[in-house]
C-alpha cells in the first residue's frame, strides 16, 4: 500500500473541491509491527477506503463532504519503527501546514504518537487527548518495545505533555492503574457507564480547548465493531460512543483525530462498513461544531 492505487475517502460521493480547499486530509498509515494477538491492521486503512465508497454523503444530520475530504498517498510503513514514525509526522506536518485537519488511518495504535508529536510541536497551547479505547494503553513497554501500541499514550504524555481523558476502558494492568493515579489520568471506563446517561456528559472546565481525539476500535463493543486483534466485551454502543464524542466535543478545538486497530476479516463487511462511518460521523461533529452544514 505504497502507492495512491485506490479511492480516496468518500470519493463516490466527491464534491470536487480541490485538495487545498479541503478541511480534512485522510492520511492512512497501515502500520504493523507490535500487534499481541490477532493481526490484520495492516490491511486496515484499505479497507475503511474501500468501505467509505459505499457511505451516503448525508450523515443524518449533515453533509460533511461539502467542507472537502482529500486523501494522501499512505505512509511507508517498511523499516524500524523510529523511521516510520517520522515517515508519519511528515505527512501529518504537511497537512498541518495547509491548515487542514489531519485523520489518521491506522494500523496499529502506535501511529497516533506521531499525530500527536506534530500537533504538539505546532501548537502553543495546552492539548487534550480524548482515547476512546478498551485498554489504557500506558505500559513502560511491552514484548520489549517501549513503541508498542500498548504503550502509545504513556508515550504521549512523556514526549508531548498533553492532558489525558479515557473512555471505555475495561482491560488494564496494575502497572496501568497505578500510573493512572500518579498522573491523575481522567477516565470514565466501561464499567462506569453502564446505566450512565451520556447526554449530560461534559468535560471538566480545566480540560484543555484544543483537542485531538484518538479512536482504537476496540474501544467499542465488539458487537458493534468485531474485526480488531483484541477485542473485549462490555463496551459502548454505538450510539452511546457517538453521544459521548458530541458531548466531548463542545466548545473544543479538534486539532486532528485517528481511527486505528482495524484487523479487517473476511466476510465481516460490517465492522469494515461501522469504521468508516465513525470517521466520517466524526468528521460531521467537527463540521457542525464548526457551523459547517
Amino acid at each position: 500500500m505504497h502507492t495512491r492505487n485506490y479511492a480516496g475517502f468518500l470519493e463516490s460521493e466527491s464534491a470536487g473541491r480541490e485538495d487545498s480547499e479541503s478541511l480534512f486530509a485522510v492520511i492512512p498509515v497501515p502500520l504493523e509491527q507490535s500487534v499481541s494477538y490477532g493481526g490484520g491492521t495492516t490491511r486496515g486503512p484499505a479497507a475503511i477506503l474501500a468501505a467509505s465508497q459505499q457511505l451516503e454523503a448525508w450523515d443524518g444530520l449533515s453533509e460533511p463532504i461539502n467542507a472537502g475530504i482529500t486523501t494522501r498517498p499512505p505512509v511507508n510503513c517498511s523499516g524500524k519503527i523510529a523511521t516510520i514514525l517520522t515517515r508519519i509526522e511528515k505527512s501529518v506536518q504537511a497537512v498541518v501546514d495547509r491548515k487542514a485537519i489531519p485523520v489518521v488511518l491506522g494500523g496499529e495504535h502506535t501511529v497516533s504518537l506521531a499525530a500527536i508529536r506534530v500537533l504538539a510541536r505546532n501548537c502553543r497551547e495546552p492539548i487534550g487527548i480524548i482515547q476512546i479505547d478498551a485498554h489504557a494503553d500506558l505500559r513502560t513497554s511491552f514484548e520489549g518495545s517501549p513503541y508498542s501500541h500498548a504503550c502509545v499514550m504513556r508515550r504521549v504524555l512523556e514526549e508531548c505533555g498533553c492532558t489525558l481523558l479515557q473512555f471505555g476502558v475495561r482491560a488494564l494492568c496494575l502497572e496501568e492503574v497505578q500510573y493512572r493515579q500518579e498522573k491523575r489520568v481522567q477516565h470514565l471506563d466501561g464499567r462506569a457507564l453502564h446505566g450512565l446517561n451520556l447526554k449530560t456528559f461534559r468535560l471538566p472546565g480545566s480540560f484543555p480547548k484544543n483537542i485531538y481525539l484518538t479512536i482504537d476500535v476496540d474501544g467499542l463493543d465488539p458487537s458493534v465493531i468485531g474485526a480488531t486483534g483484541t477485542p473485549v466485551p462490555g463496551g459502548p454502543g454505538w450510539y452511546e460512543t457517538l453521544t459521548f464524542i458530541e458531548r466531548a466535543l463542545v466548545g473544543r478545538t479538534v486539532l486532528g483525530f485517528d481511527l486505528v486497530e482495524l484487523a479487517p476479516r473476511d466476510g465481516d463487511h460490517a465492522s469494515d462498513f461501522a469504521a468508516a462511518q465513525l470517521v466520517y460521523s466524526v468528521m460531521g461533529i467537527i463540521c457542525r461544531n464548526l457551523g459547517q452544514n
